[in-house]
């Protein structure tokens, strides 16, 4: 049976969405309400600067409908290290901050590594170690988002398939060195698209997104698929994501 396919953007607080994206007129306490009735996902980012209370999960958890589900961009400081491993405090601080809370609206977490950051099997199995499979009662799905050369390599897939991780599927046109991993290591892929141009309405051609449906489909044949229009023309990213949605519909 294949996976459920949820496509969104990061964040829902960008001011040049305001009359492009989200009516004229709509006050900002209502964005993330009108947001993920129009998408059905969003990856928060402002998780990876800072910490939130218990409050503002059960905030977002009760604004959204039923099916809706959050992504949660990983704090910088568990993955901004020399040692990975060594970040075991930064990991309970990050993990116990209240996004449980979210219970079944909880998606994938995305543990960001820097460019600079190249592929140490011994250091990288030392952080996969840290990762818990669940937190108070609720699953906890962990995607690997790396951007250095290095860990395009069969060590590097065979390490995050034997703790269940899956690798970013990451398309920048602009980052050229960037790895784009289209491997299977988890029941679940987590892709960031980040192609989008100002000169398209939608941000991408329709034919573009047709073959990112395809190969959204191809993916949902292996589990449950979070594909996220982060960066590129940020402007144009909620309506490719719209676009895309309407185009799995078909």
């Amino acid at each position: 049976m294949a996976g459920s396919i949820h496509i969104g953007v990061g964040g829902w607080t960008f001011e040049p969405w305001r009359g492009v994206f989200y009516p004229q007129g709509l006050v900002q306490k209502r964005e993330l309400e009108f947001a993920s009735r129009a998408l059905t996902s969003i990856e928060i980012n402002g998780t990876y600067y800072s910490t939130f209370k218990p409050d503002s999960w059960a905030k977002w958890r009760d604004e959204t409908p039923d099916g809706f589900v959050f992504s949660v961009k990983a704090s910088r400081y568990c993955t901004n290290r020399k040692v990975l491993a060594d970040g075991a405090e930064s990991f309970e601080r990050f993990l116990s901050q209240g996004l449980t809370v979210l219970g079944d609206k909880l998606g994938p977490i995305n543990w960001q590594f820097m460019g600079t950051k190249t592929f140490d099997p011994e250091d990288f199995e030392g952080f996969l170690k840290l990762l818990p499979k669940e937190k108070d009662g609720v699953r906890l799905r962990h995607a690997l988002e790396v951007r250095n050369p290095t860990f395009a390599t069969e060590q590097f897939y065979d390490l995050a398939r034997k703790y269940g991780a899956a690798i970013v599927y990451a398309v920048d046109d602009e980052e050229p060195t960037w790895p784009q991993i289209d491997e299977a290591t988890a029941d679940f892929t987590y892709a960031r698209l980040m192609s989008s141009r100002e000169d398209e309405p939608t941000g991408m051609t329709s034919s573009e997104l047709d073959a990112v449906a395809q190969q959204a489909r191809g993916w949902a044949g292996r589990g449950d698929v979070f594909a996220y229009f982060i960066s590129g023309a940020k402007v144009r990213n909620p309506a490719a994501a719209q676009a895309l949605i309407a185009k799995l519909k078909d």
